[in-house]
Formats: C-alpha cells, sequence, structure tokens
C-alpha cells in the first residue's frame, strides 16, 4: 500500500489564512460581534460548525448563524482574486506523487470553496482526492475531515501522514491516529504547534522534501521515516514502553 499524504489547504498550502483574519473580523461585526483579534487569530483553521461555538459561546443566538455565515462565505469570496497558492505546493505534491504517494486535500472549506482553492494550487495532476467540509458531520478539530481523507486514499491511520498549520489540524489528524507534520505558514508558533502533537514543525511546505532525512519521508520507502520520527508518533499514541524499543520494535507497535 503506497504512502498516503493528506494535505490541508488554507495556510499549509496556499496565503489565505492571512486573509480569513480580516474576513472573520468583518463578518462578525456585520451582526454586532467584535471578538478580540487574537481570539480570531487562535480560530483559524476550525471548520465553520466550530468557529461561532468557539468565538462568541455556545449560549448565543443561534438563530443568527446561518446568517453570520453566508456572510463570512460571501467575504471569502471577494477574496479568491487574491489567493495565491505557495510558491513550492504544486511542486511537492508532485514530487510526493512521483514518489508513490497518495494525495488528498483535507480542508475545512466546503463546497465553491474548496473548488477554488484547488483550482489556485494548479496541481490536479498530483491531487488524487479532496474531502471538505460537505462530507463531514463535524470538522477540525474533529477527526472526521482526517477518517474521510482516510477512507478516499484507501490507507490506514499508520500508513498515512498529514499536513496541516494549526492546532486545530493536529488534533484532528492526533483523534484519528495519524501522524501529523506541521508548517509555520498559517501563523501559529512552534510550541503551539508541538504542543498540540505535531511530530515535526516546518517553516513551510517549501522547507519539506521527501528526499531529506525527515519530513516528508514515504513511510513505504527503502529507509521509512527515522526512528525519532517513529518514536515521536509512539509517544503521540500514548504507546508504552516506546523509550525502550528498537525501531523495528517501534514500527511493529505503530502497526507498519
Amino acid at each position: 500500500m503506497p504512502a498516503a499524504a493528506l494535505f490541508d489547504v488554507d495556510g499549509t498550502l496556499n496565503g489565505h489564512q492571512l486573509l480569513a483574519h480580516d474576513r472573520l473580523d468583518r463578518g462578525l461585526a456585520q451582526f454586532g460581534h467584535a471578538p478580540a483579534m487574537a481570539r480570531i487569530h487562535g480560530a483559524i483553521g476550525m471548520g465553520a460548525d466550530q468557529l461561532l461555538d468557539h468565538l462568541l459561546g455556545e449560549d448565543r443566538d443561534h438563530d443568527l448563524d446561518a446568517a453570520i455565515t453566508a456572510a463570512h462565505q460571501a467575504l471569502f469570496a471577494r477574496f479568491w482574486p487574491c489567493l495565491r497558492a505557495f510558491d513550492s505546493a504544486g511542486a511537492l505534491l508532485r514530487q510526493l506523487k512521483r514518489r508513490g504517494w497518495t494525495i488528498t486535500l483535507a480542508s475545512s472549506a466546503s463546497g465553491r470553496d474548496l473548488e477554488v482553492m484547488r483550482r489556485m494550487l494548479d496541481a490536479d495532476d498530483a491531487i488524487d482526492h479532496a474531502t471538505g467540509a460537505d462530507d463531514v458531520k463535524a470538522s477540525k478539530p474533529a477527526p472526521d475531515l482526517v477518517h474521510a481523507a482516510l477512507a478516499k486514499s484507501g490507507a490506514k491511520p499508520g500508513q498515512a501522514l498529514f499536513v496541516g498549520d494549526t492546532p486545530w489540524d493536529v488534533q484532528a489528524a492526533a483523534q484519528a491516529k495519524v501522524a501529523c507534520v506541521a508548517v509555520l505558514s498559517g501563523g501559529f508558533g512552534e510550541r503551539a504547534l508541538r504542543a498540540a502533537g505535531a511530530l515535526e514543525v516546518h517553516r513551510d511546505v517549501g522547507d519539506m522534501s521527501s528526499s531529506r532525512r525527515g519530513g516528508l519521508r514515504s513511510h513505504s520507502g527503502a529507509q521509512g521515516p527515522t526512528k525519532e520520527q517513529l518514536y515521536n508518533e509512539a509517544k503521540q499514541r500514548n504507546i508504552h514502553g516506546r523509550s525502550k524499543m528498537s525501531k523495528k520494535e517501534l514500527e511493529n507497535a505503530l502497526g507498519r
């Protein structure tokens, strides 16, 4: 079974995360809400179904939820012409595809938004599957999107690696028992990403190369992941006795 690479899109493969703050702030202001910018930043990466609870609390007037979400989506559409993929995004997807990885996008975006972001990547020749908020009951940090991406890729959790830029990505992957590598391009710091359980943290996808030791190296290739990567994944999964295991024992414990 080829290794499966599951990619978040916003902030990981494109720079839209930096526009999302303004879009959220404007959308909420239309309905009289003005949460602190730090709270808005901390919510970036959550799906719309999780976002309002996080920012406004569960005791808000839920009758306005649909209108707030619609305003949010309308503002996003205004930013479509500004969307840009990171320079190295398409190249990395194609490199992994050549090395035998199955590539699946797993985004909290829905419908037309996901279609636009996929077209913006201009890498359909390397992308095998895509899944978004419309395909699941709950978006990140719930594990549903990761489970859906695994199902589409035909991979088991131990055969997959998730790449994301927010603690919500890392938490969603961890709940699905999938190892996660994080990037700093979405604006979250290394400490927050590691605290959420990221195995590795890179500057951006351009800093990740499957030809390096570490990073996105194929789980099914000649070398496979390093012992350190295996240990970190075992730590993330809370596998007992991991500190005394050899690389082979770690592989067996992780089901590789």
